[in-house]
C-alpha cells in the first residue's frame, strides 16, 4: 500500500512491507517522528527512551501520547493536511482561488490541469495519508491490548485515533474517490487490498466518527489551546460528514450542537488567532516561536517573487463593503506600481515573526454554520438557512440576504462558502465538486480541463505495489 517511509533514521529508505516485516507496527506511530527536526517541540512529552522496546511502548499514557503527538506532527510537517505542500495550496491553484507563478512540475501540473499518475506531489498525499492512517491503527491495537492503561485513558486515546483515521480517510475520499478503508496493522493484508466505494468509505468514517465521539464524550481536551482533538473536533468532522452523505437532519443536529457551545469571534481580526474562540481544532507549530505554514507560503514579500496570488474572480466576488476582504486579503504591488496582486492574509505571522501568534486552524465554527445552512436549505427550511447565512454576513458587515427560492438559497450558500473558506484546505475544490460546479466554473478559465478531473490519480507507483488497486481513475 505504501512505498515508503520517509527518513525513518537507521532504517534507510525502505518500502513499507520491509519496514513491517524488520519493526512490529506497534511502534510505528513513535517512528514517524525520528529524524524530523522540531518533533521533540512539538511533543511536549517526553518521548520514550527506546522506542524499539516495542512491548513497552503502550504500558504507560505518556508515551501513547507521544504517539498521538508524533501523529499530529506528521498532519502538520508533511503531507496533505498542512505542511509546505498541503491541500491549501494545491487545490487552490486547481480550482479558481490562486494563480500560479513558481517553476515546481507538480504543482504546474495541478494549475494547468495536466496531471499525471507518477506526479510527486500527489503521490506524498497518498503515502502521508496512509502512514498516518497505519499509525492511527496502531495506537488503536496497542491501547486496546494494553494491561496497564486504565479505561478512560484507553477510550480518550482510541477515541483520539479514531478521529484521525476518520479525517485522513475522508481526505483521500475526495481526492481519489474509492480508496482502500484500512483498519488493520496486518501488513499481508493490506499489500493486497483492493479500494473500496467512496460511498463505503464515507459511510465507514461515519461509523468510526460516531465511536469516536461515544468515547470522547463529557472527557475535558487534555489542552487548553485546543490543538488535540476532542468529542468537538469529532462532531464537527461528523457532521461535515453527515452533510457529505446529504443526510440533512443529522447534519443539522450535530452542527447546532456546535453552535451551541462556540461562539463566532466577532472581530474578524481574531478569528486566526491561536486563541481564537470559534476555533473547534487546530495544528500548533513544532518550533517556538514559529508561527504558520499558510502564513509562510501565501503571503507575498515582494512582486516579482511572488508564488501565489488570489485571482482577479475571486477578488471580483466580494461584494460592496464585506469586511473580509479588507481583514483577510492584502495587496502588493511591484516597484514602478504597474502591477499589482492580492494575497490570502487570514493568517498575518510569517516564520519571520518573533512571537508565536497563529496556529493551523483545521475545524472552526463558521464552518458548521455554513452546514447548518446546506442543511435546513435542503429540508426545506429556507427561513432558517438564510438566518445561518446572514449570522456570518452580519459579522462581515454585509446586509441579509432575501429568503428567496431554495435553489436561490443553495447557491447563496455554495458563494459564502468561498468567501468564508477560501484558501482553507480545498475547501472551495470540493465544494465544486459536490455541488457540480467545477465544470461549469473552471473549463473556461482551466485550457486542460476535462471532466475526468473531478479526481485525482492513483499514484503510479502505488499500482505497480498493488495492481489490486485498479482500474486507475478515468483520464489518467
Amino acid at each position: 500500500m505504501i512505498q515508503r517511509i520517509n527518513k525513518i533514521r537507521s532504517l534507510g529508505d525502505q518500502s513499507l512491507p520491509a519496514l513491517i516485516k524488520h519493526l512490529n507496527l506497534q511502534i510505528l506511530p513513535l517512528l514517524m517522528c525520528v529524524g524530523m527536526v522540531g518533533c521533540t517541540d512539538f511533543v511536549e512529552v517526553e518521548p520514550p527512551k527506546d522506542t524499539l522496546v516495542a512491548e513497552t511502548v503502550f504500558d504507560e499514557a505518556s508515551t501513547v501520547r507521544s504517539a498521538m503527538a508524533n501523529l499530529f506532527f506528521g498532519m502538520r510537517e508533511q503531507g496533505m493536511v498542512s505542511g509546505s505542500f498541503g491541500l491549501t495550496t494545491a487545490l487552490g491553484i486547481y480550482s479558481d482561488e490562486l494563480d500560479y507563478y513558481g517553476f515546481e512540475v507538480q504543482n504546474t501540473e495541478f494549475y494547468q490541469h495536466n496531471l499525471l499518475a507518477g506526479n510527486e506531489l500527489v503521490r506524498q498525499w497518498w503515502a502521508n495519508g496512509y502512514e498516518l492512517i497505519y499509525g492511527a491503527n496502531d495506537i488503536i491495537r496497542g491501547v486496546e491490548e494494553s494491561q496497564f492503561l486504565s479505561e478512560e485513558e484507553k477510550a480518550l486515546f482510541i477515541g483520539q485515533a479514531l478521529f484521525v483515521r476518520s479525517y485522513i480517510h475522508s481526505l483521500l475520499a475526495q481526492l481519489f474517490g474509492d480508496v482502500p478503508y484500512i483498519t488493520t496493522v496486518d501488513y499481508q493484508v493490506n499489500n493486497t487490498v483492493s479500494r473500496t466505494p467512496e460511498a463505503e468509505v464515507f459511510e465507514a468514517i461515519i461509523t468510526d466518527l460516531e465511536r469516536s465521539v461515544a468515547l470522547l464524550e463529557g472527557m475535558e481536551n487534555p489542552s487548553s489551546e485546543r490543538t488535540i482533538p476532542d468529542q468537538y473536533a469529532a462532531k464537527a468532522l461528523l457532521a461535515r460528514m453527515y452533510l457529505y452523505v446529504q443526510d440533512w437532519a443529522n447534519a443539522e443536529a450535530m452542527a447546532s450542537e456546535l453552535i451551541g457551545t462556540f461562539d463566532l469571534e466577532g472581530d474578524l481580526d481574531r478569528v486566526f488567532l491561536k486563541d481564537s474562540g470559534e476555533t473547534i481544532w487546530q495544528l500548533k507549530p513544532g518550533e517556538t516561536p514559529r508561527n504558520t505554514q499558510e502564513a509562510n507560503r501565501l503571503i507575498i514579500q515582494a512582486v516579482p517573487g511572488q508564488t501565489y496570488a488570489l485571482t482577479e474572480s475571486f477578488m471580483d466576488s466580494f461584494e460592496e463593503g464585506d469586511l473580509r476582504e479588507a481583514s483577510w486579503t492584502e495587496s502588493i504591488s511591484n516597484a514602478d506600481n504597474t502591477l499589482t496582486l492580492f494575497y490570502a492574509y487570514k493568517y498575518k505571522a510569517d516564520f519571520s515573526q518573533t512571537e508565536s501568534v497563529e496556529y493551523s486552524i483545521v475545524l472552526r465554527l463558521a464552518e458548521q454554520y455554513l452546514i447548518r445552512a446546506e442543511a435546513r436549505a435542503q429540508m426545506g427550511n429556507l427561513s432558517g438557512a438564510a438566518n445561518d447565512l446572514n449570522t456570518l454576513r452580519n459579522r462581515a458587515g454585509l446586509p441579509d440576504i432575501p429568503i428567496g427560492t431554495q435553489g436561490e438559497l443553495l447557491e447563496a450558500v455554495l458563494q459564502e462558502r468561498r468567501m468564508e473558506l477560501f484558501t482553507e484546505r480545498g475547501h472551495r475544490w470540493f465544494d465544486l465538486k459536490r455541488f457540480g460546479e467545477a465544470s461549469s466554473v473552471l473549463e473556461g478559465i482551466k485550457p486542460g480541463w476535462q471532466d475526468t478531473d473531478l479526481l485525482l490519480p492513483v499514484p503510479e507507483t502505488e499500482i505497480e505495489i498493488n495492481p489490486n488497486l485498479l482500474p486507475q481513475n478515468a483520464g489518467y
